[in-house]
């Protein structure tokens, strides 16, 4: 397909991740609807990601150094063409009506910037996975998206092309959590829509970004603190703030208390150091909540083997 003629672009990101990506790509060429192109923007892989994008004549490829998630997914959006866009990550895959179902969606409401549907989790071979779907929200999305980030996949969202030239793209400073982001500054300013259809399968491997807690929690407290100056002075935006930064800590917090003790029984100390000072930094209520004696005798053992703490 033309870029010219295009209705969608579908922009795919992809670093190492070539034994997915045909999957990404064969999951757009069986699309319902024909008026697409595909963009895979190649973010410094050393894997066989050019040799696959060669085997579809019809799908351009871009390769830039390395330069992470949010730039390759920014030079996607400026080498596409499309009235339309979707971001599909290489080790993700729509589900054949999505085009169509994004399509009519932004038709039937014109002044929405970006709509958005359900995606369901399925494993690395590709099987589903059995697990429940993201909420369906009709109203109040800025509130909401305060409390927690409900599109699970940025394959679920359908934007215009022109709202992504009014907001901007995705934010290269917090790159694993650029998406959130983006959503919330799009719905403090605009409108959106949720249909409420299953649009999308989000692969969990292992490898995904988001098993990196301590990343996480950092980046995702970054986003929700950017919105400070939105928030500020309007109950109801400081309510959702707050119950967001409790959510995100505990989320992903606890996750990383338990990859501290599994570190500790490990004995691998300064990694377990470096995640108990990230819980001090951004979840310092964990040290208050776990502080019985086990977790004491634990933070002894790191000062002991590191040397790295003040006793």
């Amino acid at each position: 397909m033309s870029p010219k003629s295009s209705s969608v672009s579908v922009v795919i990101p992809c670093y190492n991740h070539a034994r997915f990506l045909v999957e990404a790509i064969e999951s757009v060429l069986n699309q319902t609807c024909r008026l697409f192109e595909i963009v895979v923007v190649d973010d410094g892989s050393t894997d066989e990601t050019a040799t696959v994008v060669a085997n579809y004549p019809g799908v351009r490829l871009i390769r830039q150094s390395n330069q992470g998630l949010s730039a390759a997914r920014n030079a996607g959006l400026r080498a596409s063409e499309g009235r339309y866009v979707v971001f599909l990550d290489a080790d993700d895959r729509l589900l054949p009506d999505a085009l169509e179902i994004g399509i009519e969606a932004l038709a039937s409401h014109p002044c929405c910037s970006f709509v958005f549907g359900r995606c369901r989790i399925i494993a690395k071979d590709g099987s589903p996975v059995a697990s429940g779907l993201p909420p369906h929200i009709e109203s109040q999305h800025y509130v909401e998206l305060l409390r927690d980030n409900y599109i699970w996949n940025p394959a679920q969202v359908m934007y215009r092309r022109e709202a992504l030239e009014r907001f901007g793209a995705f934010n290269t400073n917090i790159s694993p959590v650029a998406d959130y982001e983006l959503y919330l500054r799009v719905t403090r300013n605009s409108v959106v829509y949720d249909h409420n259809t299953l649009v999308a399968e989000y692969r969990q491997h292992g490898e995904n970004m988001s098993c990196d807690s301590k990343m996480m929690l950092k980046t995702t407290l970054a986003v929700l603190r950017s919105q400070w100056d939105y928030v500020k002075g309007n109950r109801q935006y400081e309510e959702a703030y707050s119950a967001g930064i409790r959510h995100w800590q505990e989320f992903y917090g606890e996750r990383l208390v338990n990859e501290v003790r599994a570190h500790v029984r490990a004995r691998r100390w300064k990694r377990a150091l470096l995640d108990m000072l990230a819980l001090a930094k951004y979840y310092p209520k964990a040290i208050i909540k776990h502080a019985g004696r086990k977790s004491r005798r634990t933070i002894s053992r790191i000062k002991n083997q590191t040397g790295l703490l003040a006793p």
